[in-house]
């Protein structure tokens, strides 16, 4: 009995490790999303996490919320220079996040800035 309590508690800990691992490396999408930076923020009380909004257009429809890890401190410095501005994100989404992480699955690799996003906001 003590023996398949022990299995058991090994599959539990390979399985977990296994879904963090999917969730981490393997993206369920990867795209780029164009629009002007309205709002980049840390924010969190017991987690801290970088945390932003793009516009598109006037209605709440167009807004774009995602993250930023910690880990992309270049990125996060990019993303203060160009407050305000219209940008281009190119991103990678998780199948779920986690507390520590991000509010959002979508976590920015890139930043660049742009001129003018066709029929959006100039």
């Amino acid at each position: 009995m003590k023996g398949f309590f022990i299995k058991l508690i090994i599959g539990l800990v390979l399985i977990t490790a296994l879904i963090f691992t999917v969730n981490y490396y393997y993206p369920f999408s990867e795209g780029v999303r164009a629009g002007e930076l309205v709002k980049f923020s840390k924010k969190g009380v017991i987690f801290k996490t970088w945390e932003g909004e793009i516009s598109s257009g006037v209605s709440e429809s167009t807004r774009f919320f995602f993250s930023v890890e910690k880990k992309n401190q270049d990125v996060i410095d990019q993303l203060f220079e160009v407050q305000g501005k219209n940008i281009k994100l190119s991103y990678k989404e998780r199948f779920f996040t986690f507390p520590w992480m991000s509010d959002t699955k979508y976590f920015i690799e890139q930043v660049d800035e742009i001129d003018y996003i066709p029929g959006g906001v100039e």
